[in-house]
């Protein structure tokens, strides 16, 4: 059986870890070339070799891609080293703070519009015109978050309901080009974003991330990919501006009905991609890609 995305060719930003590293590999294992997005300290020549060694197609790209020139030396390297652009993903993003919005640091609220506003737009601006000659497509990274209102996470919510508009406007935009975007919006999913020990959550959050869900769990990595996959591949042609929700169920319940769930339901599934780095999440503010938006000499 023909692979969904044989001979495909795919930009995966924030690539190295968490959901990112899932799509990559889920991608690889698809028939896909991949680049791999992220910062100097991602583990992105890791997942890299990973890839490699089990036969897929790899290569890394380390950089700030909020910056104009850099999201634009990202697209050139995989049409240098590919030769085309089909699938953009626009995953990169950060979460460095929880907080009531009268106390909500400034510096990270600037971390967040930057890592994940800027680089969306930046990355689809630069993709685009490669994107038009294939007629390829572009699937970004929303979240429950950007559709309800979550109490001490509101400005992060705001930076992904940016992203559930502004793929909307691409994808009625670039439809005379063939050009498909739509926006995957997880739920709590299993990474260092979701566990206190790694990510800004206190211990209320966390058993909320798994009493909320009426699935009684976080979601995987895994479980987040598939649905990238399938909004990537050609099995999606006639979907287009749309929010997929992968919460378990949260954005429709009130409460906690995951606490009724039998323990042996609430077992996550397995999977068959070998995930090593799903708690190497940006949840907190690294100096490589803080700083203002726009650069002046």
């Amino acid at each position: 059986m023909k692979r969904r995305l044989e001979g495909k060719v795919a930009i995966v930003t924030g690539g190295g870890s968490g959901i990112g590293e899932a799509i990559c590999k889920k991608f690889a294992n698809e028939g896909a070339a991949v680049v791999v997005v992220g910062l100097e300290s991602d583990p992105v020549r890791k997942v890299v070799d990973e890839i490699q060694m089990q036969g897929g197609k790899a290569i890394g790209y380390l950089g700030d891609i909020s910056h104009q020139q850099s999201a634009e030396e990202c697209v050139q390297l995989a049409v240098d080293d590919f030769g085309k652009l089909d699938i953009l993903i626009n995953n990169a993003g950060v979460f460095p703070a929880t907080s009531v919005l009268e106390d909500y640091p400034v510096d990270a609220f600037e971390y967040m519009i930057k890592n994940n506003i800027y680089s969306t737009f930046m990355m689809t601006r630069a993709a685009l015109p490669e994107l038009q000659k294939t007629r390829g497509n572009i699937v970004t990274a929303g979240s429950e978050a950007g559709w309800m209102g979550i109490a001490e996470n509101t400005p992060y919510g705001g930076t992904k309901a940016f992203n559930h508009a502004f793929m909307k406007g691409v994808s009625t935009e670039q439809a005379k080009h063939g050009v498909r975007a739509n926006c995957v919006c997880p739920g709590p999913i299993n990474t260092a974003w979701t566990h206190k020990e790694t990510g800004p959550m206190n211990a209320k959050m966390e058993k909320q991330n798994v009493d909320g869900p009426p699935l009684g769990r976080r979601g995987t990595p895994e479980e987040v990919a598939n649905v990238y996959l399938f909004l990537a591949s050609d099995e999606a042609s006639y979907v287009t501006g749309a929010l997929f929700f992968v919460d378990g169920g949260i954005t429709n319940s009130k409460g906690t009905p995951g606490a009724e769930v039998p323990s042996h339901l609430r077992r996550e599934p397995e999977g068959e991609l070998n995930l090593k780095h799903a708690k190497d999440g940006n949840t907190k503010i690294r100096e490589e890609a803080a700083g203002t938006m726009v650069i002046t000499d």
